[in-house]
């Protein structure tokens, strides 16, 4: 391998290693479109969590040229409290915005397309969530509603005369770059639809029915007691048939005034005999 060609790998290392990094702050745009007319409007503003992301700024690169919202003849378009507003594209603006700050992170970027054109295809600039609905809308500049085909990824789709094309429980199978077209009149610019997988929902808590749960504590407070006497009884029943009943002892009590001679002799060995009788 030639010298030359390794510095050339090396150099693209360095590059991937020390990109920029994606950061959860995201670019919001009004209107949420990737097309527009010269002549419109758009505002941009750096969004976390649904609120404005302090240290962050709007940069874009357009006709090869990276600049950043501002006032002065380096950047473009002007600051207008937390937002960034152009209010009068031109052909020129066309290019790709992001947010960034000064540590170098970026958030994901967004392709705006300003055509001076007579047509466009109304595509969402921020991704579409798995599961949802979506409506691609071609929009004539004249205002007039003319029959139109839609183009995916070059190919036609589908056609309408209302010039709507709405796609219904959005999946990553319709990810793709869309274009609407009248025959032999005009074609509208292309541009990517995104779809991004919807977030895990988290199961929702288990309901307890109060009623039912003071109905089970009643059918208990009835119910125990019967059957901890269920029990005794059928273990008293039990007892008895197994002969476990505890034997009885008794002891004879002695006779009065001992005699002589045998009966002397029997009263006082009968004196001291305990018998055990078993009921």
């Amino acid at each position: 391998m030639k010298s030359s060609s390794v510095r050339l790998l090396l150099g693209v290392s360095v590059l991937l290693l020390s990109g920029p990094t994606v950061s959860a702050v995201s670019l919001s745009v009004r209107p949420n479109l990737q097309q527009l007319f010269s002549d419109s409007k758009l505002t941009l503003r750096c969004d976390e969590d649904g609120q404005t992301a302090d240290g962050w700024t709007v940069k874009r690169t357009a006709g090869g040229k990276t600049k950043q919202c501002g006032t002065s003849q380096q950047n473009f378009g002007r600051i207008e409290g937390s937002s960034c507003f152009i209010s009068t594209l031109l052909p020129s603006d066309s290019g790709v915005y992001w947010c960034e700050n000064s540590s170098g992170k970026i958030s994901e970027q967004i392709n705006i397309t300003v055509t001076g054109g007579q047509l466009i295809l109304e595509v969402p600039a921020l991704p579409v969530l798995t599961g949802s609905d979506v409506t691609l809308r071609c929009r004539f500049r004249d205002g007039f509603t003319h029959p139109v085909n839609l183009l995916k990824n070059g190919e036609p789709s589908r056609a309408e005369r209302t010039g709507e094309f709405n796609i219904s429980n959005v999946q990553q199978s319709d990810e793709g770059f869309y274009s609407c077209s009248v025959d032999l009149f005009a074609e509208s610019p292309r541009s990517r639809l995104r779809v991004k997988a919807s977030p895990s929902r988290p199961s929702p808590p288990l309901s307890v029915d109060r009623g039912l749960v003071l109905s089970l504590l009643c059918h208990l407070v009835v119910v125990c007691p019967f059957c901890i006497s269920t029990v005794l009884m059928v273990s008293i029943y039990c007892s008895r048939r197994t002969g476990n009943t505890p034997a009885v002892s008794m002891e004879m009590p002695q006779r009065a005034g001992g005699g002589q001679g045998l009966d002397g002799v029997y009263d006082d060995i009968t004196a001291d005999v305990t018998t055990e009788y078993d009921f």
